[in-house]
């Protein structure tokens, strides 16, 4: 079972035991670095990832984090979620044979990650931490993450109950309609907090994170956008004006296709509101922590 534990710094490496050249950033091949460069992405769940709300009303499939951690790590780094939910992030990690840590406040989730990760023996460490992301530095050293990757709580905007306006018919009285899916009712969590505050509360946990953080390394955030009240509440908006204000650096903005996923979707605003439809994409925000002016390359003009 996953409990709230003493808060010391964890015994967990972050070297890379690959073989790639110091100024890689991943093991990819050109092949394969030239598919996640295409600024569209798409994703398939497979039999290990949570659908059941239930458990867990927003997980992302294991293939997302897997991709941005080929992406921006090598085998044997850090990789670290703060937000980790159900822990799709410490499963993508454990595939690709990298260090993780996963911080989340729910123990119920704790105690789904724990019981998703394989207990055959490797070299890499996955750990699921039922603790506050804001006392990440309790446990991990500066310099020592080479990316954070997570999906944050969405505000406030799952507190409220699901009407499934995104499906058709007879699938819009499912087992959730009507239903208040919310992570919790934790003060700290930042699900139940109002869009201002909750863009206050993600720039102070993620200044906290920065130092955290190696110079140069990636850290990648999926939000939705949530239409309420016949408006769209903005929370890509809010994230990248979060960390922006908390040190970071927008990189670049990917377009999570979710087409692929999503069936006999319901009819928006027709014939007279053109609303586009929040369950068909998401973003994946890609930003990194700025290098140093002492560590940046003078190039001449």
């Amino acid at each position: 079972m996953a409990t709230q534990i003493e808060k010391s710094k964890l015994e967990i490496s972050n070297g890379k035991y690959c073989d790639c050249p110091t100024n890689h950033i991943n093991c990819l091949t050109a092949k394969e670095w030239i598919l996640s460069q295409i600024g569209v992405w798409k994703f398939s769940y497979e039999s290990r990832d949570i659908r059941d709300k239930d458990i867990h009303p927003a997980t992302f499939p294991i293939s997302l984090p897997k991709r941005c951690i080929e992406l921006f790590t090598h085998a044997g780094e850090l990789v670290v979620d703060p937000f980790s939910g159900s822990g799709s992030t410490l499963l993508a990690a454990q595939d690709c044979d990298r260090n993780c840590v996963g911080f989340d406040l729910k123990p119920e989730y704790m105690n789904v990650c724990q019981s998703r990760l394989s207990t055959q023996e490797q070299k890499s460490q996955q750990i699921p931490l039922c603790e506050d992301a804001r006392n990440a530095n309790k446990h991990l050293d500066e310099n020592s993450i080479n990316l954070i990757v997570t999906s944050p709580p969405y505000a406030n905007l799952l507190n409220r109950p699901r009407t499934n306006k995104s499906r058709r018919g007879k699938l819009r009285q499912n087992d959730q309609y009507l239903k208040i899916e919310q992570y919790s009712q934790d003060k700290n969590d930042l699900g139940v907090l109002d869009l201002d505050q909750y863009q206050l509360a993600m720039t102070e946990i993620f200044r906290d994170l920065l130092p955290l953080l190696k110079e140069k390394a990636h850290c990648v955030i999926n939000v939705p956008d949530v239409w309420m009240d016949n408006k769209r509440m903005t929370i890509h908006i809010s994230v990248v004006k979060a960390l922006t204000d908390a040190g970071y650096e927008l990189r670049n903005t990917i377009i999570w296709d979710r087409t692929n996923i999503v069936n006999r979707i319901g009819i928006f605003g027709w014939p007279s509101n053109y609303i586009t439809m929040g369950t068909t994409f998401e973003y994946i925000l890609d930003f990194w922590r700025p290098p140093s002016t002492s560590s940046q390359t003078n190039i001449p003009v």
